[in-house]
């Protein structure tokens, strides 16, 4: 199920952010209570429900900047459910092993393959760590040793909604926290000329997991290149 059957048009005034004033998008009516519905993936290895505020946070921010009818109520979906396969957007997250079983990976690969989105977030901030060797080796398992591959940094998901020179720095990434890395740049897995997997080490997660009533003590919302993510997924 392609994700152009979940939405349609999406209207962006450049001239309103030149002006600092925030936009609004507008969807099409696709006969559903809501436009947008965060859904997290649980699987059987692993940690996956780590960053418990996060959805909370983000779908915050959707709310804010645009006039998506948002699921205020995360939903979470085993990956072996074929129940996913009917979401234009998920969520996969951990610290720890990534071994998907049969039907995980059955999943998976129909999901990528027809049009879905997953984006993937190492919440170790660790290239060398186990969440990211164990995805990656996952990944090629399942698309080839060339399947995952960095974007450049004039992606159109950095200029999806707000306006991004490339992915923003974490504070995980600027404590040292994990590989004591700053990761100028995100992976993918494209299919058809669009992301069908977005992975990012940079640990977004824990960027983004706080109650989102803190938003107001920042000077800029850490959370805008959240918006351009779940944009971006649900247009491109």
């Amino acid at each position: 199920m392609h994700r152009r059957d979940f939405v349609k048009a999406i209207s962006v005034l450049s001239a309103g952010l030149s002006a600092g004033v925030l936009p609004a998008v507008g969807f099409a009516n696709q006969n559903t209570d809501y436009d947008f519905v965060f859904t997290r993936l649980s699987y059987e290895s692993g940690d996956w429900d780590v960053d418990e505020r996060m959805p909370a946070n983000l779908l915050n921010s959707l709310i804010e900047y645009t006039t998506l009818r948002v699921n205020l109520t995360e939903q979470v979906i085993a990956l072996a459910d074929p129940a996913m396969l009917q979401q234009p957007f998920c969520f996969l997250a951990g610290r720890r092993l990534v071994q998907f079983n049969h039907a995980e990976r059955e999943n998976f690969i129909k999901y990528v393959n027809n049009g879905g989105f997953v984006f993937v977030d190492d919440c170790n901030h660790d290239i060398d760590g186990l969440f990211a060797r164990s995805f990656e080796q996952q990944m090629t398992d399942l698309f080839g040793p060339k399947a995952l591959q960095k974007i450049p940094n004039d992606h159109p998901v950095y200029h999806s909604f707000f306006e991004f020179d490339g992915p923003p720095n974490t504070s995980q990434e600027l404590n040292g926290w994990g590989d004591d890395l700053v990761h100028k740049y995100l992976q993918a897995i494209e299919i058809n000329g669009r992301i069908a997997v977005l992975y990012s080490n940079k640990d977004f997660g824990c960027e983004w997991d706080y109650d989102f009533r803190n938003k107001r003590f920042m000077r800029v919302d850490n959370t805008r290149f959240g918006v351009n993510i779940v944009i971006y997924a649900m247009t491109a």
